[in-house]
């Protein structure tokens, strides 16, 4: 199993798709990475020597911001965004959608599961 930038990508998935395991790297900088490195596509990461998994190795922590770093960059821009007290920052401290989407309904992803609202009673007709 090969390890690369601290995460072991799977083996039997070709190394454009393996990549992607990598937080912060999706198909489109797989694929560049393996244009750089000079491995083709449908190569197995199995079938990788250790010469080009170093190779990849270097390439990915010369140039691109991945797994801890990428993580500690975008914490500290969301702690910037609340330290200011900005509208952005106050909808992160809130739990509630950041970017402009309707709250009265269809936001349970950032609000969690639905709480029944306590002293509401049925109205029967």
């Amino acid at each position: 199993m090969a390890r690369i930038a601290g995460v072991n990508i799977p083996t039997q998935k070709r190394v454009e798709i393996a990549l992607t395991y990598i937080h912060g790297i999706g198909r489109t900088k797989a694929s560049e990475i393996c244009t750089k490195v000079g491995i083709p596509r449908e190569r197995r990461v199995s079938q990788l020597t250790d010469d080009e998994v170093v190779r990849i190795r270097e390439s990915i922590d010369r140039e691109y911001m991945v797994e801890g770093d990428l993580r500690r960059d975008v914490a500290m821009n969301i702690k910037r965004l609340m330290d200011l007290g900005c509208y952005r920052g106050l909808r992160h401290r809130k739990g509630l959608p950041v970017r402009g989407q309707r709250t009265s309904t269809n936001a349970r992803t950032r609000k969690g599961k639905a709480r029944p609202i306590t002293g509401k009673k049925k109205v029967t007709k």
